[in-house]
């Protein structure tokens, strides 16, 4: 699928989805330190439910527009994030874990994907997923909160974000499934 016109820019639909996955990104940075107490264990931060469809976005922009599309997609949601933090005061330590867990979980989320591009779509995400949800809760978290508050509640807050990033990763894929299969 050839995702750049001849004029050398991205196609409209990577351009969108960039957009949403910075807003993404950017929405969990906001919210990152507001959370949800779970009835029997964990800690769900609200940042938790935006970032969660960035696993999936990262993927559709991947199938959009390539790999390329994918660096810039990071890099936008960095920059994006780094100039919300000096408008809005959040602090530093927030956007720098926020930062390295990114790019760390972003990166070897993408290059478990590529591997796979011979596999089904389904395959793709379940695998990239399966690496960099753990990567991404494990090192934010740690840096975001780590002396901060107990480790009890670190470890409720990262073991709430696994689970909820999987279940939102997982329904955001149904969907796009269900909607191309039905496009097919």
């Amino acid at each position: 699928m050839t995702t750049l016109p001849a004029r050398g820019r991205p196609a409209p639909l990577p351009l969108v989805l960039i957009g949403l996955y910075a807003l993404s990104i950017l929405l969990a940075n906001i919210l990152l330190n507001k959370f949800i107490p779970l009835p029997v264990y964990g800690l769900l931060s609200v940042g938790t439910v935006f970032f969660a469809a960035v696993f999936t976005l990262r993927d559709r922009i991947h199938r959009a527009g390539g790999l390329r599309a994918v660096y810039i997609a990071i890099a936008a949601a960095l920059i994006v994030n780094t100039v919300a933090t000096v408008l809005t005061g959040t602090p530093w330590r927030f956007i720098g874990a926020s930062f390295l867990a990114i790019l760390v979980g972003e990166l070897a989320d993408t290059a478990v994907y590529q591997r796979l591009t011979r596999r089904s779509w389904w395959t793709r995400v379940l695998a990239s997923n399966a690496v960099s949800v753990p990567l991404d809760s494990v090192l934010f978290n740690l840096l975001a909160f780590g002396g901060d508050m107990p480790g009890s509640q670190i470890a409720q807050i990262i073991y709430a974000d696994i689970v909820a990033k999987y279940v939102i990763a997982a329904l955001f894929a149904l969907r796009v499934r269900h909607v191309t299969r039905r496009a097919a």
